[in-house]
Protein backbone atom coordinates (compact mmCIF):
# COMPACT_ATOMS: atom_id res chain seq x y z
CA UNK A 1 0.00 0.00 0.00
CA UNK A 2 1.23 3.51 -0.78
CA UNK A 3 2.19 5.66 2.20
CA UNK A 4 0.95 9.24 2.71
CA UNK A 5 4.52 10.49 2.30
CA UNK A 6 4.75 8.84 -1.15
CA UNK A 7 1.40 10.36 -2.14
CA UNK A 8 2.43 13.82 -0.85
CA UNK A 9 5.75 13.68 -2.70
CA UNK A 10 3.89 12.83 -5.90
CA UNK A 11 1.17 15.47 -5.33
CA UNK A 12 2.59 17.66 -8.05
CA UNK A 13 2.07 14.86 -10.58
CA UNK A 14 -1.14 14.10 -12.39
CA UNK A 15 -2.22 11.16 -10.22
CA UNK A 16 -5.47 9.77 -8.82
CA UNK A 17 -5.25 8.98 -5.10
CA UNK A 18 -8.90 8.09 -4.39
CA UNK A 19 -10.85 5.04 -5.57
CA UNK A 20 -12.90 5.65 -8.70
CA UNK A 21 -16.69 5.64 -8.42
CA UNK A 22 -17.49 3.36 -11.37
CA UNK A 23 -15.52 0.18 -10.64
CA UNK A 24 -16.11 -3.57 -10.69
CA UNK A 25 -17.63 -5.08 -7.56
CA UNK A 26 -15.04 -7.78 -6.86
CA UNK A 27 -17.54 -9.99 -5.01
CA UNK A 28 -20.16 -9.77 -7.76
CA UNK A 29 -17.98 -9.98 -10.88
CA UNK A 30 -18.42 -13.53 -12.16
CA UNK A 31 -15.26 -13.68 -14.35
CA UNK A 32 -13.16 -12.74 -11.30
CA UNK A 33 -14.83 -15.37 -9.13
CA UNK A 34 -14.40 -18.04 -11.81
CA UNK A 35 -10.74 -17.07 -12.23
CA UNK A 36 -10.13 -17.21 -8.47
CA UNK A 37 -11.77 -20.63 -8.27
CA UNK A 38 -9.80 -21.91 -11.26
CA UNK A 39 -6.53 -20.51 -9.91
CA UNK A 40 -7.12 -22.10 -6.49
CA UNK A 41 -7.93 -25.47 -8.07
CA UNK A 42 -4.89 -25.35 -10.35
CA UNK A 43 -2.58 -24.30 -7.50
CA UNK A 44 -3.85 -27.11 -5.23
CA UNK A 45 -3.58 -29.68 -7.99
CA UNK A 46 -0.20 -28.53 -9.26
CA UNK A 47 1.31 -28.48 -5.79
CA UNK A 48 0.16 -32.03 -5.11
CA UNK A 49 1.17 -33.35 -8.54
CA UNK A 50 4.64 -31.82 -8.24
CA UNK A 51 5.09 -33.14 -4.71
CA UNK A 52 3.99 -36.67 -5.55
CA UNK A 53 5.06 -37.15 -9.17
CA UNK A 54 7.41 -34.34 -10.17
CA UNK A 55 4.91 -33.22 -12.83
CA UNK A 56 2.62 -30.19 -12.97
CA UNK A 57 -0.94 -29.47 -13.99
CA UNK A 58 -0.05 -28.84 -17.64
CA UNK A 59 1.72 -32.20 -17.79
CA UNK A 60 -1.35 -33.83 -16.26
CA UNK A 61 -3.62 -32.14 -18.80
CA UNK A 62 -1.54 -33.51 -21.68
CA UNK A 63 -1.51 -37.02 -20.17
CA UNK A 64 -5.26 -36.81 -19.61
CA UNK A 65 -5.92 -35.63 -23.18
CA UNK A 66 -3.78 -38.42 -24.64
CA UNK A 67 -5.53 -40.96 -22.38
CA UNK A 68 -8.88 -39.75 -23.66
CA UNK A 69 -7.84 -39.44 -27.31
CA UNK A 70 -4.90 -41.69 -28.24
CA UNK A 71 -3.24 -40.40 -31.40
CA UNK A 72 -4.03 -36.75 -30.62
CA UNK A 73 -1.56 -34.13 -31.88
CA UNK A 74 -0.03 -31.25 -29.91
CA UNK A 75 -2.17 -28.76 -31.85
CA UNK A 76 -5.32 -30.72 -31.00
CA UNK A 77 -4.28 -30.89 -27.33
CA UNK A 78 -3.70 -27.14 -27.33
CA UNK A 79 -7.23 -26.56 -28.63
CA UNK A 80 -8.75 -29.21 -26.35
CA UNK A 81 -7.24 -27.94 -23.08
CA UNK A 82 -7.23 -24.27 -24.01
CA UNK A 83 -3.55 -23.44 -23.59
CA UNK A 84 -1.02 -22.18 -26.10
CA UNK A 85 1.11 -24.54 -28.13
CA UNK A 86 4.33 -23.55 -26.35
CA UNK A 87 2.93 -24.80 -23.03
CA UNK A 88 1.86 -28.08 -24.63
CA UNK A 89 5.24 -28.44 -26.36
CA UNK A 90 7.09 -28.03 -23.07
CA UNK A 91 4.92 -30.65 -21.39
CA UNK A 92 5.26 -33.03 -24.34
CA UNK A 93 9.06 -32.74 -24.13
CA UNK A 94 8.96 -33.48 -20.40
CA UNK A 95 6.62 -36.45 -20.86
CA UNK A 96 8.64 -37.90 -23.76
CA UNK A 97 11.84 -37.57 -21.70
CA UNK A 98 10.15 -39.41 -18.83
CA UNK A 99 8.92 -42.05 -21.31
CA UNK A 100 5.28 -41.45 -20.38
CA UNK A 101 4.20 -40.67 -23.95
CA UNK A 102 5.59 -41.45 -27.38
CA UNK A 103 5.40 -39.41 -30.56
CA UNK A 104 4.52 -41.35 -33.68
CA UNK A 105 4.96 -40.41 -37.34
CA UNK A 106 1.64 -39.32 -38.78
CA UNK A 107 0.32 -38.08 -42.10
CA UNK A 108 1.71 -34.82 -43.52
CA UNK A 109 4.35 -34.55 -40.79
CA UNK A 110 1.93 -34.69 -37.87
CA UNK A 111 3.10 -36.27 -34.62
CA UNK A 112 0.26 -38.25 -33.01
CA UNK A 113 0.85 -39.15 -29.38
CA UNK A 114 0.10 -42.23 -27.32
CA UNK A 115 0.70 -43.10 -23.70
CA UNK A 116 3.26 -45.73 -22.86
CA UNK A 117 2.33 -48.36 -20.29
CA UNK A 118 4.20 -46.24 -17.74
CA UNK A 119 2.18 -43.24 -18.93
CA UNK A 120 -1.07 -45.15 -18.44
CA UNK A 121 0.01 -46.07 -14.89
CA UNK A 122 0.96 -42.43 -14.24
CA UNK A 123 -2.49 -41.35 -15.50
CA UNK A 124 -4.14 -43.72 -13.06
CA UNK A 125 -2.01 -42.38 -10.18
CA UNK A 126 -2.62 -38.72 -11.06
CA UNK A 127 -6.36 -39.00 -11.72
CA UNK A 128 -7.44 -39.04 -8.04
CA UNK A 129 -5.56 -35.77 -7.40
CA UNK A 130 -7.58 -34.05 -10.10
CA UNK A 131 -10.84 -35.71 -9.06
CA UNK A 132 -10.27 -34.52 -5.48
CA UNK A 133 -10.50 -30.91 -6.68
CA UNK A 134 -13.90 -31.64 -8.17
CA UNK A 135 -15.01 -33.34 -4.96
CA UNK A 136 -13.97 -30.29 -2.93
CA UNK A 137 -15.92 -27.76 -4.98
CA UNK A 138 -19.01 -29.94 -5.47
CA UNK A 139 -19.21 -31.31 -1.92
CA UNK A 140 -22.80 -31.40 -0.71
CA UNK A 141 -24.24 -30.40 -4.08
CA UNK A 142 -26.99 -32.68 -5.35
CA UNK A 143 -26.30 -34.43 -8.67
CA UNK A 144 -29.11 -32.48 -10.35
CA UNK A 145 -27.41 -29.21 -9.35
CA UNK A 146 -24.05 -30.47 -10.60
CA UNK A 147 -25.63 -31.21 -13.99
CA UNK A 148 -27.18 -27.70 -14.05
CA UNK A 149 -23.87 -26.11 -13.09
CA UNK A 150 -21.98 -28.03 -15.77
CA UNK A 151 -24.63 -27.08 -18.35
CA UNK A 152 -24.31 -23.40 -17.35
CA UNK A 153 -20.51 -23.51 -17.51
CA UNK A 154 -20.60 -25.26 -20.89
CA UNK A 155 -23.01 -22.61 -22.16
CA UNK A 156 -20.71 -19.86 -20.89
CA UNK A 157 -17.77 -21.42 -22.72
CA UNK A 158 -19.79 -21.66 -25.93
CA UNK A 159 -20.82 -18.00 -25.68
CA UNK A 160 -17.24 -16.96 -25.05
CA UNK A 161 -16.01 -18.97 -28.07
CA UNK A 162 -18.72 -17.38 -30.24
CA UNK A 163 -17.70 -13.92 -29.00
CA UNK A 164 -14.04 -14.70 -29.75
CA UNK A 165 -14.94 -15.79 -33.29
CA UNK A 166 -17.01 -12.64 -33.77
CA UNK A 167 -14.21 -10.45 -32.39
CA UNK A 168 -11.69 -12.15 -34.70
CA UNK A 169 -13.98 -11.66 -37.70
CA UNK A 170 -14.40 -7.97 -36.86
CA UNK A 171 -10.64 -7.57 -36.43
CA UNK A 172 -10.17 -9.11 -39.89
CA UNK A 173 -12.28 -6.32 -41.33
CA UNK A 174 -15.66 -7.98 -41.58
CA UNK A 175 -18.24 -5.37 -40.68
CA UNK A 176 -21.26 -7.66 -40.69
CA UNK A 177 -20.58 -11.24 -39.66
CA UNK A 178 -22.46 -13.94 -41.56
CA UNK A 179 -23.84 -15.37 -38.34
CA UNK A 180 -24.75 -13.47 -35.22
CA UNK A 181 -24.59 -15.66 -32.11
CA UNK A 182 -28.04 -16.42 -30.75
CA UNK A 183 -28.70 -16.07 -27.04
CA UNK A 184 -28.38 -19.34 -25.18
CA UNK A 185 -31.32 -20.87 -23.36
CA UNK A 186 -29.69 -19.93 -20.04
CA UNK A 187 -29.72 -16.25 -21.03
CA UNK A 188 -33.43 -16.19 -21.81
Amino acid sequence: MTSEREIDSAAGEDIVTEPLEDVIDPEGFTPRLLALLSNALVWRESTELRRRFGLGTNDWRVISAVALRPGISATEISDFIGVNKAVVSKSVSTLVARRLIVLLDGPRGSRPMCLTKAGARMHDLMLPVSMRGQEIILEGMPESEVRKLNKLLTGMLEKLREAQLLDAALEDGETSPAHEPEPSHAAR
